[in-house]
């Protein structure tokens, strides 16, 4: 009897064991957070419509394991919606966020800015054997005036990394890298938002 209720127990124990085995070895999920400052810049005198599209705002990037599987569920949508919140108001005079391109004559705004997440990379230090982590996020940001017609189509990437011996988890690290490549993002945007040649001779043309 007391045999049987050994072996009962320890197959419990095992099972036990093994669902917690399984529920850790599945994917990752990482919200990126971070905080975001506002430029001390000169404001353009203009007014912007902003069109925040629900596939930037739902932006999902999954890291595969090497045999195939879901690893890390990197969540950087609404980061970029953040960003963009602090960013803007810092660099025009008026930011109007609009639903759709057609309500931006009713809204009075000059230009509508329409940005995009065109590809993500993430790099593991347990792939690539460095001691980074590393993240690369490729944008094409469109601009157009308030009745549609294109302005420019800007492509630019950004780039962040964290040294693994500052971070404690690879969660954390990940988000950090984020973070960085969101405010390299945050740089180049504001330097070089004035300076893309179709988005120039537009402001020149005024």
């Amino acid at each position: 009897m007391k045999r049987n209720i050994f072996c009962q127990y320890t197959k419990k124990l095992l099972g036990g064991c093994l669902i917690f085995f399984v529920q850790s070895c599945g994917t990752s999920s990482i919200v990126i957070e971070g905080q975001y400052p506002s430029p001390n810049v000169t404001k353009i005198p203009l007014s912007i419509g902003v069109i925040y599209p629900q596939e930037l705002i739902d932006f999902n990037y999954v890291e595969y394991s090497e045999i195939g599987e879901e690893e890390y569920r990197v969540q950087s949508g609404q980061s970029h919606r953040d960003l963009f919140d602090a960013l803007l108001p810092s660099m025009f005079e008026r930011v109007v966020v609009l639903d759709s391109i057609e309500s931006a004559v009713s809204q009075e705004v000059d230009i509508v800015f329409l940005p995009a997440i065109e590809e993500f990379q993430l790099a593991l230090p347990s792939k690539t054997k460095l001691d980074v982590f590393e993240v690369w996020v490729k944008y094409n940001l469109r601009i157009s005036d308030s009745e549609g017609k294109g302005i420019a189509d800007w492509i630019l990437t950004s780039y962040g990394k964290t040294p693994t011996r500052t971070m404690r988890s690879v969660e954390n690290s990940i988000n950090q890298a984020a973070v960085v490549a969101l405010r390299d993002f945050a740089s180049s945007f504001t330097l070089g938002f004035s300076q893309v040649p179709e988005i120039r001779q537009w402001l020149s043309q005024r």
